[in-house]
């Protein structure tokens, strides 16, 4: 893949970390910050899960799809926030722990323990909020594929933290959906010709979230196949939809 000298200067907006817990347990991942940042202000954050395909230990791969949305000067100045790009490691998954032959409703748990990699994302978006000027109540996480799974997983565990979440062509078990209590925003994007994850998982966990009376918007494209992050990147309200959202209890 041939990359260009504008795309790299953009990937090193988002500064090289790494996170180590208690255990001695390391993640990657990479961070961009408000270019300026002022006193007694507090910003929104964004943690974005990436896919299967970009699994690693460069720290450099998950910004693959999704990142220049955030360095691009009209969105960055628009709306300056922390963005979060973790990178999972190659043998490890975000949501569920483990990967199927093949996808089916099936597939997904309902009491599966946290995997290792969502867990040390939990203990990372902990640090960076207690660290950071973090406006609490604008916390976003985007996903997509393996990442979308990533965000049903950690919304159902944090039900009131988010105050939106972004899955593109994920799936989740969808009882949990039914059973959560939170006031967080979904919006879900899949291709109606994904060979990869069916689209039906789209669509039940679209119907489990409207039928027990939470917000939930579905974007559904003809023709797509797996790569339906790009159309949904390209949706002209895609970012200004994310930074809109803030958590209801919040509100005055």
């Amino acid at each position: 893949m041939t990359i260009t000298m504008g795309v790299l200067a953009q990937h090193d907006d988002y500064l090289k970390k790494e996170f180590i817990d208690l255990n001695g347990d390391t993640l990657l991942y990479r961070q961009l910050s408000p270019e300026t940042i002022a006193e007694n202000k507090t910003y929104p954050l964004v943690l974005f899960l990436h896919g299967a395909g970009e699994r690693g230990s460069d720290n450099k791969l998950q910004l693959q799809h999704g990142s220049m949305q955030f360095t691009n000067p009209v969105n960055r100045e628009a709306y300056p926030s922390f963005v979060l790009f973790p990178q999972c490691p190659e043998d490890k998954y975000w949501a569920p722990s483990t990967r199927p032959d093949k996808f089916d409703m099936d597939y997904f748990p309902l009491n599966d323990e946290i995997s290792e990699p969502l867990g040390m994302v939990e203990k990372l978006l902990s640090q960076v909020i207690e660290e950071y000027p973090v406006d609490t109540s604008r916390i976003y996480v985007i996903g997509l594929s393996m990442g979308g799974m990533g965000v049903y997983d950690i919304v159902c565990r944090n039900p009131d933290k988010f105050a939106a979440a972004i899955a593109i062509c994920g799936g989740v078990n969808t009882q949990r959906l039914r059973d959560i209590d939170s006031n967080t925003q979904f919006r879900l994007y899949h291709g109606d010709a994904d060979s990869v994850v069916p689209v039906q998982f789209s669509r039940e966990a679209y119907k489990a979230l409207k039928e027990t009376g939470k917000s939930v918007e579905y974007f559904e494209f003809p023709g797509v196949n797996h790569g339906s992050w790009d159309p949904a990147f390209n949706q002209l309200d895609f970012i200004s939809w994310l930074y809109a959202q803030k958590l209801l209890k919040q509100q005055n």
